[in-house]
């Protein structure tokens, strides 16, 4: 798991330690086989696809993932029939880097899905525009590349929402990070418009901890805890177990602990929808 207010390292090259490296590895042999076929050169070939020789070379042995304007034009060049097209797919969730894929994987086989944040809005709440204000200004800053990419990945994970039967959400927020506006007041403003939308769906509560509260059992850091069907959980958090995630019972029961006395010490439900509404009228 991954706090969602953390980002993985972009970067189109290929992490030799992640499993899909071998799947990236094969696409590129393919590509390599079928230029070969098509009797074409590295240097003509990079000039007929509109590619450098140096990224044709990266992709061939598997060093780099493919985009997917450049297996189209690969297909294109070669003659392949749409096969070289086909690779799409798997080389777009490749893209995506490696601990985000592991949470969107765990955040599909839940069922309940506890997730307290304190630094921004929670990545599955996010706009579009948000998350790309929030990689936007992290330093060092990344090209708008690999905005784009980690942005891409953050949105796909939001397809959660529409799965059936739908997991549980509790979304615990705090006041700060609904106030301060990231990439300006209008995206800010579209963000609470997407906090009330989401709200209104049956499976999710979202709960808002106030600024004014005076005990607050959420000091630590950031909590997730992800429940699965079979009874077993997975949970992490900033301010425990070095934050390592961690399916133990009795680690487990700490995490629960504190969410759910933050849980009560926040704004009930519908307490938090009215302020969410009063913060948009103010902004």
């Amino acid at each position: 798991m991954e706090s969602s207010d953390g980002v993985d390292e972009p970067g189109w090259d290929v992490d030799p330690e992640d499993e899909i490296s071998s799947a990236v590895e094969m696409v590129g042999q393919q590509l390599r086989l079928r230029r070969e076929v098509a009797g074409l050169r590295v240097a003509e070939f990079a000039e007929l696809i509109g590619y450098g020789e140096d990224l044709v070379r990266k992709i061939e042995r598997g060093a780099r993932i493919p985009r997917p304007e450049y297996l189209d034009k690969v297909d294109e060049v070669v003659g392949a029939g749409g096969f070289v097209s086909a690779l799409k797919k798997p080389m777009r969730e490749a893209r995506y880097p490696k601990r985000v894929r592991e949470l969107a994987k765990l955040e599909e086989r839940a069922v309940e899905l506890h997730l307290y944040n304190n630094h921004s809005v929670h990545g599955l709440l996010q706009t579009e525009g948000y998350a790309r204000a929030l990689f936007g200004m992290r330093r060092p800053a990344y090209s708008q590349d690999e905005v784009e990419r980690v942005v891409a990945a953050r949105m796909a994970r939001q397809s959660i929402f529409k799965r059936s039967p739908a997991p549980e959400f509790s979304f615990i927020q705090e006041e700060v990070t609904l106030r301060r506006p990231l990439g300006g007041r209008q995206v800010l403003r579209q963000q609470l418009e997407r906090l009330l939308e989401v709200s209104q769906l049956r499976n999710i509560e979202i709960q808002v901890m106030p600024i004014s509260c005076e005990q607050h059992a959420g000091v630590d850091g950031c909590i997730e805890v992800l429940k699965f069907g079979d009874g077993t959980a997975v949970g992490r958090s900033e301010g425990a177990f070095s934050g390592r995630p961690v399916s133990e019972l009795k680690q487990l029961r700490v995490l629960e602990l504190r969410y759910g006395i933050i849980r009560s010490q926040a704004l009930s439900p519908p307490e938090s929808l009215a302020f969410i509404e009063e913060l948009l009228g103010e902004t």
